[in-house]
C-alpha cells in the first residue's frame, strides 16, 4: 500500500502505473523538495506544472506529480491564478498558501 504523499502513488491496478511510483520511490522526496524549492523562490507569481518543469530542467510528466504530492501535504496551493500551459489550455498557478488569492478554493 502506498504512503502518498509521502511517496510516490498510482492509480487502479495498472501493472505499469505500479511499476512507474516504484521507479519513483527513490527520488521521490528529493523532487518534492525541489519543487517547493522552485515554488518558494518565484514568491507569489508561482508556476503552473509547465513552468515549474521548465524552471527543473525535466520533463512535465516527472514534476506534476510533485505538485499533487505537496498539495496533498498542504505545502503548496492553488494560486486562483491561471495562466496558459503548452497547449494553450488554462493552468492552475501553484503557490505557498500564503500567497493564495483570497477568493481561490
Amino acid at each position: 500500500m502506498s504512503k502518498y504523499p509521502s511517496e510516490p502513488g498510482f492509480k487502479g491496478d495498472a501493472d505499469t502505473s505500479r511499476e512507474a511510483a516504484e521507479a519513483m520511490q527513490s527520488k521521490c522526496g528529493r523532487l518534492q523538495q525541489l519543487a517547493l524549492a522552485h515554488i518558494r523562490a518565484v514568491g507569489a507569481d508561482g508556476y503552473t506544472a509547465d513552468e515549474l518543469a521548465a524552471a527543473m530542467g525535466m520533463d512535465r510528466w516527472t514534476v506534476q506529480p510533485r505538485t499533487s504530492e505537496l498539495k496533498a501535504k498542504g505545502l503548496i496551493v492553488d494560486s486562483g491564478l491561471r495562466r496558459r500551459n503548452v497547449t494553450g489550455k488554462r493552468a492552475v498557478v501553484w503557490t505557498l498558501p500564503e500567497y493564495r488569492q483570497e477568493d481561490a478554493a
